[in-house]
């Protein structure tokens, strides 16, 4: 989930004080600036989190140079992604994986494809790296940074077979709304990242954020809707497993709405 934030607290963890491993890729915690689509945070991590961090970085992790904030992916960084998940496979990414439950369930049910996933908050990334250890899931590698840098800088053209963005933060207030991951600067960039055919996976619990997804990708000739026929449009949730925080909107009365939406043949 880009980095998701619950109005009524945080959909991930904050950022990891000083004390944390460099070597870990650990986030710092002064703030950015301009206008970013996540909250920061700065609570330490617990011991286990300290432990996966030191145990499983070198395997999970990927480091990437920066530019001016510990989150950015400095312009113009080239990492072979082959190389990093020691094979060739289809790719899919995951921006704002949070504390790892949909990241572990999906890559786990999708054993044939690598699966790189972004998350700024680094008590996040350890409690994921835990997760993907104990469940055994060895697809995976995570990058500390914004995923539409990495998504940018780290992703060729036409490189991705799919995309998740699962309960981005909803930015509920209207102020703030020109915050929010999906718009259509966004959308052009998935459009060239993904192959064709590849599926665009979203979700959110906001209802005037599921009709404002529906608007941006609505309004490009570079996607379709997989699911024109269903009520509203709106997609089958397919594999993708009830997370905390989705169950907390559920509780509020909100109501659930999926999109898959594929880029159209070049």
């Amino acid at each position: 989930m880009p980095a998701n934030v619950d109005p009524s607290g945080p959909r991930s963890p904050g950022a990891v004080g000083a004390s944390a491993p460099r070597t870990a890729g650990a986030v710092a915690d002064h703030p950015g600036r301009g206008v970013v689509s996540f909250v920061r945070r700065s609570p330490r991590m617990n011991l286990s989190q300290h432990r996966a961090m030191d145990d499983l970085a070198p395997r999970y992790l990927i480091d990437v140079p920066r530019a001016d904030m510990s989150t950015s992916v400095a312009p113009g960084t080239r990492i072979d992604l082959a190389e990093r998940f020691g094979r060739r496979a289809p790719l899919a990414v995951e921006i704002g994986s949070g504390v790892g439950d949909s990241l572990v369930a999906m890559a786990g049910a999708r054993p044939d494809m690598n699966v790189l996933a972004f998350e700024v908050y680094a008590p996040a990334i350890a409690s994921t790296m835990g997760k993907l250890d104990r469940a055994g899931v060895r697809n995976v590698r995570l990058v500390a940074a914004d995923g539409t840098e990495g998504l940018r800088e780290l992703v060729g053209t036409a490189a991705l077979a799919e995309l998740w963005t699962l309960f981005p933060d909803p930015w509920p207030k209207k102020r703030h709304r020109k915050r929010r991951l999906v718009n259509q600067v966004f959308a052009e960039l998935v459009a060239d990242r993904l192959e064709d055919g590849g599926l665009w996976r979203l979700a959110t619990d906001w209802a005037d954020y599921a009709e404002q997804m529906t608007e941006v990708l609505g309004s490009s000739p570079l996607f379709a809707n997989r699911y024109p026929d269903l009520p509203g449009g709106w997609a089958p949730r397919g594999d993708r497993p009830v997370t905390r925080f989705e169950r907390r909107g559920m509780e509020a009365g909100r109501t659930i709405r999926d999109l898959v939406w594929a880029r159209v043949p070049r």
